[in-house]
């Protein structure tokens, strides 16, 4: 059994966890940081992500139907 991940928070949501007192530098420090952080994710977890995306975005179950002479 798989753990779902949890939803991406609404931009607003997210851009308000992001302290607004914070000096460039202290921005690009933590920018960085994330990035050598999702990079080490990928490396060790790259194929499983993958797979983890693939199993979200296809839906369950056979494809509809499709009848050529259904309008749109």
């Amino acid at each position: 059994m798989s753990a779902q991940p949890s939803p991406a928070l609404p931009p607003s949501t997210a851009a308000s966890l992001i302290p607004q007192h914070w000096t460039p530098e202290q921005a690009l420090a933590v920018f960085e940081c994330l990035q050598l952080l999702r990079q080490a994710l990928w490396d060790a977890y790259g194929l499983q992500v993958q797979q983890a995306w693939r199993e979200q975005l296809v839906p369950d179950g056979p494809p509809p139907e499709f009848d050529p002479d259904e309008p749109f």
